[in-house]
């Protein structure tokens, strides 16, 4: 009669993990939970419906959709066309997603009337602020002429966005800079060539 060999049973080791998988997995959360150096979820406000929004498309010209992770600071531009409309530069980003000429972008823009139009989300970065498009909100300024200045609907829409965005990001004045403090260009031109009238400004978003 032939001798039959045993058949060994291999005791599958999973039975035993999972519950130590379960444990690190909750260890893990609860570290994370109260790691202060966890990043956070950036704050993304409500637009108010004194903005009018006219996101634009995804494309790799004006709107990468790069997320934006922190803020750090408002930086303030003119546009540098001289008499050009909120919605004239707007169609101008627009159309970089055909024509793919050059990269730039804004968050927001605001018009000869004080009219402001937001064309990127507050949680994805905009092509405006050189080394600073990764942690600032960026604001472009329309202008009657060459000189830069801002007429008074203009300024008072950026006094008013300027102050809002601090408010919903804790951020204070020293955070708000031009684009002048980031590269050295004179924009927004006339902050940059009448530093007086820079100084008002900060005056008037601190009251």
């Amino acid at each position: 009669m032939p001798t039959q060999t045993p058949v060994r049973r291999r005791l599958s080791p999973l039975p035993g993990l999972i519950p130590g998988l379960i444990l690190l997995v909750a260890v893990l959360a609860v570290i994370k939970w109260i790691d202060p150096f966890a990043p956070k979820e950036l704050h993304v406000p409500d637009t108010p419906d004194w903005v009018e929004e006219e996101l634009l498309p995804i494309n790799p010209y004006s709107r990468p959709g790069t997320p934006l992770e922190q803020v750090n600071g408002i930086v303030i531009h003119y546009v540098g066309n001289p008499g050009t409309t909120a919605e004239q530069n707007h169609s101008y980003f627009k159309n970089l997603a055909q024509t793919g000429e050059t990269y730039a972008s804004s968050h927001f823009l605001i018009g000869l009337d004080g009219e402001i139009i937001q064309n990127v989300p507050l949680d994805e970065i905009a092509y405006c602020s050189n080394q600073r498009n990764d942690d600032t909100i960026s604001i472009e300024c329309c202008h009657p002429d060459e000189s830069g200045s801002f007429n008074q609907a203009t300024y008072d829409s950026l006094v008013r966005l300027t102050r809002w965005l601090m408010e919903q990001y804790g951020l204070d004045r020293d955070q708000v800079i031009r684009h002048y403090d980031v590269t050295g260009k004179i924009c927004p031109r006339s902050f940059v060539e009448h530093p007086e009238t820079w100084e008002t400004f900060l005056d008037d978003i601190s009251k």
